[in-house]
């Protein structure tokens, strides 16, 4: 019959009239919990999009760019670049651009330091910068995916201890009365659980997914690296033979 009745008490208590009823310190677990899930969600649909997006844009680049046409004109054309790939092959252009303005302007050029080097240092730094914005927020949702279930795991000590010193302060044991607080306490754990398992496995499938984008944007480097390097070969054997 205990049994009974403390089903029914139960079930009569919502989520939120558990968590409202709650001592401070395992409402705080809570709440905090809630906010931790909210925010994940948040950077999660967040990361998706923008990856997506970065990747629509970084296959038009790509399809633009091993169309035949001129770099040059390829590089007007793209003004403000809306994503890594792009930005690393203004970056490279920008440098390139300098190093021919400041060589027209003197014969002694630019001894002791290689251009090829140098544009492929421009080319890293912004790979560099742009794979930091997109794995912004991303230890957010590592914390939370091993952090939370611990405190949820806290919230539920904590209320079964609180619990235990209701029973001692009433002198009653029965089901009825120790139901909801052990209902509760394990909404804790349940809490932790929902704010760590999305993001635990958003975490790992947004860091591989940028991982391979981040090869993708190596392999450019090295291919656009090459080209570069046979245009300067290019450029020097025709500045040779015009001295000659």
């Amino acid at each position: 019959m205990d049994t009974q009745v403390a089903t029914e008490v139960v079930n009569q208590l919502s989520m939120w009239d558990m968590v409202w009823s709650s001592d401070l310190i395992t409402k705080a677990v809570m709440i905090g919990l809630i906010a931790a899930s909210v925010w994940s969600w948040a950077i999660i649909f967040e990361k998706i999009n923008t990856l997506r997006q970065v990747k629509r844009l970084s296959k038009h680049f790509e399809e633009r760019f091993w169309s035949g046409g001129s770099l040059d004109k390829l590089y007007d054309s793209i003004g403000n670049p809306q994503d890594p790939m792009s930005a690393m092959f203004v970056a490279a252009m920008k440098e390139w651009r300098r190093t021919n303005i400041m060589k027209s302007k003197t014969d002694r050029g630019l001894r002791g330091v290689s251009l090829q080097q140098r544009i492929e240092k421009a080319m890293m730094v912004s790979m560099d910068k742009e794979l930091d914005d997109l794995d912004n927020h991303l230890g957010f949702l590592a914390s939370t995916g091993s952090v939370a279930p611990l405190v949820g795991l806290f919230g539920t000590v904590w209320g079964i201890i609180s619990c235990f010193n209701a029973i001692a302060v009433t002198q009653s044991n029965s089901l009825t009365s120790i139901a909801p607080g052990i209902a509760e306490a394990l909404f804790t754990t349940a809490f932790g659980l929902i704010a760590a398992i999305p993001a635990y496995i958003a975490y790992n499938m947004i860091t591989s997914d940028i991982d391979r984008y981040a090869k993708k944007l190596e392999n450019f480097l090295a291919e656009f690296s090459s080209i570069l390097s046979r245009e300067i070969d290019d450029t020097t054997i025709k500045a040779e033979m015009a001295g000659e």
